[in-house]
């Protein structure tokens, strides 16, 4: 019994420096993400909405980050409950968990983890955003974001990733959020847009990104930020999944793009800045669940399938009249769901598990299992953010007046604009007489 004992002891998780130092780095890294989605966001507008967007992203920050503290990890993360939601009284606020006291089965503290799941708890409600820019109330919107973690991302999340999660248990993969925050806000995007209607001047007036150069820097800290955001949620570096996340989240991110700009010549004529960013989105997004599970190969097909159908997503909302202003259905929604089933086509068997798609002499297995976390995710967010949306209607009003949707809902809701040109020049009336012009003698010596 001692020889056991001293042997268990052996095999038990010891804190890891390089680990501890590596998620932190990841986490930081996630947390930029959210930023980085602002100006994404930020630059698709039209001036007047430029600041609404930046603040719906960045109050997500604030208000998450307090709801993980006070009861969103032990929803997410604390002891299964009937496989659909946690809870841990000793994680109420933190103020029970131990410095060094190690996440289960892992060499990093619980608090590494935890800072680590509050970046992606954060920057899901975020994503919803982008869906309602020019026309929600940011009290309104602020509210949501609350009740949304609350009742919508802590459950999935635990179903998803938490011990003792159906979808955990059944054996749906999803390395770092394509169901639990893609799908997840893209069908919250599309339940809410449902409920408070288009834009004012949805398919008549001219809704064009107003910076392009803001869009594309979104889109370089999207994809910077995504390298912690995947090879971060293996929680460690010791046996090369990590580092295959890493590889298969640039070649998938590449693929995509370019398979984006490829359709987007093809069918209407030009390679566009915008087709670029967006298809490195839709890359990055499909990428996200399947990448510890594909080969680099896999991974190109990945992003190939997704780019282009991403591409072709996004002009469903005018087809079928749901005004999804920024493509959070078309890129998020769509995107999540190619990558996740795409898994039980493309799973090698090498990387996160053994796990093997048809492609590799699976079956269709994991493909039915995939199936089962992408639809229960989907419906469950569509309806109860659609009720929410609903509630919060009905109550305050989600809407922004029209005349304030006219004339901009920056000045409305924050009292500011973007950008002040009052000194650029032609503003003020001259006090003085400008000296009179000097005579071009020499030209006109050349003239005679």
């Amino acid at each position: 019994m001692a020889s056991a004992a001293i042997t268990l002891a052996a095999d038990a998780p010891t804190l890891s420096s390089a680990n501890t130092g590596f998620m932190l780095i990841c986490s930081a890294l996630v947390m930029l993400m959210t930023p980085g989605l602002a100006f994404f966001y930020g630059g698709m507008v039209r001036v007047k909405s430029t600041l609404n967007m930046l603040m719906m992203s960045f109050i997500s920050l604030g208000i998450v980050t307090i709801l993980w503290v006070l009861y969103g990890f032990s929803l997410a993360f604390g002891t299964d409950s009937g496989s659909l939601i946690g809870w841990n009284s000793d994680w109420v606020g933190l103020s029970n968990i131990g410095l060094t006291e190690l996440w289960d089965g892992y060499t990093i503290p619980v608090f590494v983890f935890l800072v680590f799941q509050l970046m992606f708890a954060i920057i899901t409600p975020a994503l919803i955003s982008g869906a309602l820019a020019d026309r929600v109330k940011f009290s309104a919107w602020a509210l949501f974001v609350a009740l949304w973690a609350t009742v919508v991302y802590f459950p999935v999340a635990h179903w998803v990733w938490g011990a003792g999660g159906w979808a955990f248990e059944l054996g749906v993969i999803d390395f770092a959020g394509g169901t639990a925050v893609h799908i997840n806000a893209g069908a919250a995007a599309l339940g809410v847009i449902l409920v408070i209607g288009k834009r004012v001047g949805f398919k008549k007036d001219p809704m064009r990104p107003h910076s392009l150069p803001l869009v594309m820097l979104g889109a370089g800290l999207l994809w910077f930020g995504w390298f912690g955001f995947n090879a971060g949620s293996w929680l460690g570096n010791d046996d090369g999944v990590g580092a295959l996340m890493f590889v298969n989240t640039q070649v998938a991110t590449a693929a995509a793009m370019l398979a984006w700009l490829i359709y987007e010549k093809i069918r209407h004529g030009a390679f566009t800045t915008l087709g670029a960013a967006s298809g490195a989105v839709a890359g990055l997004v499909a990428i996200t669940p399947a990448g510890g599970a594909v080969s680099p190969l896999g991974a190109i097909a990945v992003g190939v399938i997704a780019g282009v159908l991403c591409a072709m997503a996004v002009g469903l909302k005018y087809r079928f009249g749901y005004d999804d202003s920024l493509d959070v259905v078309g890129v998020h929604l769509v995107g999540g769901v190619v990558g996740s089933l795409l898994i039980g086509f493309f799973a090698s068997g090498k990387g996160q598990s053994e796990v093997q798609g048809l492609f590799y002499g699976g079956g269709l297995d994991q493909f039915w299992k995939q199936c089962a976390g992408v639809f229960a995710v989907l419906a469950y967010s569509l309806i109860v953010s659609a009720i929410l949306a609903l509630i919060l209607d009905k109550t305050i009003g989600m809407r922004v007046s029209e005349d304030e949707e006219v004339a901009g809902i920056d000045q409305a809701e924050h009292a500011e604009t973007a950008y002040d040109f009052s000194g650029a020049g032609g503003g003020a009336a001259r006090t003085t007489a400008a000296p009179a012009p000097v005579a071009d003698t020499a030209s006109k010596k050349v003239d005679a």
